[in-house]
Formats: C-alpha cells, structure tokens, sequence
C-alpha cells in the first residue's frame, strides 16, 4: 500500500503563487476586453452621430428645397389670379360634388367677391411665406385649408377628379405642408430662423 505524503509549505506557496497569477491575468483580461469594448463603444458612437448629423444636415436640404419649390408653385398660382380681373372660383365652387350647398353658398353674389379675394391673395400670401421661410407654420395651416376647400369639391368618394383614386395632388400638398409645420421648416435657411433667434435672446 502506497502512503501519499501531504505537501511541503514551498509545494503549498508555489501552487498559491500560480493561483494569484492567474487571477491576475484573468483580472488583466478582463479589464483590457472591457477597455477594448468601451473604445469599441465610443467608436461607434461617434460613426453614428457623424452619419445622423449629415442624414439631418440632407433632410434639412430636402426640406428647404420642398418648401421653396411649392412655394414658388402657390405664389405663381395666387399672383396670376390677381393679376386678371375675369377670374373667378364661382365656377368651381357651382360643379362641388361634395358638400353642394356649402359650396353654393360660397359662390353665391354676396359671398364671391370676399371668396374671391381670400382664395388669391391666400395662395399668394402662403406661396411667398414658403420661399423666404417666414411664419411657415402658420402658412402651412393656410395652405391645408385652402387645399381642403380645393379637395372637397372635386371628391366624389372614392374618385377625385377625372384621374385620382382618394389621393390626388391637393393631398400630397397637404402632406408636404404638415411636414413643414412638424420640422419648423422656417428655421432652414429662412426669416423664421432670425425671429426665433431675435426673440429668444
């Protein structure tokens, strides 16, 4: 029969020193894959605010260049209309498919002349507030009415006019003025970025 003898004090040091090193080393990994990890980290997080500070500066682009275009659209649109004493939206108003009555009334004789008027300079008004990006919320809501009482009396559910299915044009410029209002589309490159600044100081 074999006797296994316990062992020595130095056997006991050296198996507790190889011990302590390999927590250390352990305790060093770790440490320099939490580094490696953080420096990942930061890394790209700083790829992804470089890429959504250039994704917001192309929107800002794309949403200026929308809101000059259609207004460039409304102010030709009004400014035609004003300039020639014959044109009149009683015409349009008479043909309503919806809402008949409402639209009657607007082209009735008493009601014409102020129909007329808010109908031009409204659209010249809101046109010209796109292009130099002034009080564009508040043309944006102009624009919406102004292009509901244009959809109302076209839509004869579900067609609009001769060629649109619910959606026709009068809707995507609502969209594109919701838009302008949500983004405070002013602000890009237009006079509402010097009022907002005037008054904030």
């Amino acid at each position: 029969m074999v006797k296994i003898s316990p062992p020595s004090e130095g056997a006991e040091r050296i198996a507790e020193f190889h011990c302590l090193s390999s927590l250390s080393w352990n305790n060093l990994c770790l440490r320099r894959r939490f580094a490696d990890s953080a420096i990942f980290s930061s890394s790209k997080m700083i790829k992804w605010i470089k890429y959504l500070t250039t994704m917001n500066k192309q929107l800002k682009i794309s949403v200026f260049l929308s809101r000059v275009a259609l207004g460039v659209l409304f102010f030709y649109a009004g400014i035609t209309k004003v300039m020639n004493p014959d044109w009149s939206a009683a015409g349009y108003l008479n043909n309503a498919k919806t809402l008949t009555d409402l639209f009657q009334w607007f082209a009735s004789a008493s009601n014409i002349g102020w129909v007329n008027f808010t109908n031009e300079w409204g659209l010249t008004l809101v046109g010209l507030a796109l292009i130099v990006g002034l009080l564009v919320r508040w043309a944006s809501l102009g624009g919406i009415f102004l292009m509901i009482l244009y959809y109302l009396p076209i839509l004869q559910f579900p067609i609009v006019g001769e060629h649109s299915y619910i959606v026709d044009e009068h809707i995507v410029y609502i969209l594109a003025f919701l838009i302008f209002f949500t983004s405070n589309a002013g602000t890009f490159w237009g006079l509402d970025s010097w009022l907002q600044k005037r008054f904030n100081k």
